[in-house]
């Protein structure tokens, strides 16, 4: 590991801790050359290359970031803190990675993300799911909006008997 502010290959490790729910490491470390402290972070690299098979046909490879932004725009300017973004596209991210070898339809990572923003914030939610469902009336907003009242998000940590829509 290069020091990133003298270029150094000399480091040693002041601390380790698992993150991601223990699927990464993130390591403080202090250049033996220059004495700064920098943090790097290491993750298993998966071996499958999932491809996500868009609605026209279309091949692409899967990428978390992908998810992340989307969370990110519906989210947007709502009180969803950061790290509930990222766990929302991180399990998301492992349950494909489960679920499927090869190729995933598009529309099972929409539905996987907006069940997950059901949950946390109904707003993000309904922007979410404008996209994903492709809304092209108010009147399908409407009856987005009457489906959230007619059935409650489930509580965190609840366990769900059913598949959310």
């Amino acid at each position: 590991m290069n020091c990133p502010y003298c270029n150094s290959s000399d480091a040693r490790v002041i601390d380790s801790r698992p993150i991601e729910s223990g699927h990464a490491i993130r390591r403080r470390r202090e250049c033996i050359g220059c004495k700064k402290r920098f943090t790097s972070y290491e993750r298993a690299e998966r071996l499958t290359r999932i491809k996500v098979v868009k609605k026209d046909g279309s091949r692409v490879p899967f990428d978390v970031a992908n998810i992340l932004r989307g969370i990110q725009a519906a989210c947007g300017k709502r009180p969803v803190p950061e790290d509930v973004k990222q766990r929302i596209a991180d399990e998301v991210d492992e349950g494909i990675h489960r679920d499927f070898e090869h190729e995933v339809p598009s529309v099972e990572v929409g539905r996987r993300v907006a069940i997950a923003l059901r949950n946390i914030d109904q707003v993000a939610y309904v922007r979410f799911a404008s996209v994903y469902h492709n809304f092209q009336s108010v009147t399908e907003f409407q009856a987005e909006i009457i489906g959230l009242t007619e059935k409650p998000p489930t509580p965190p940590d609840h366990p769900s008997l059913f598949d959310d829509k």
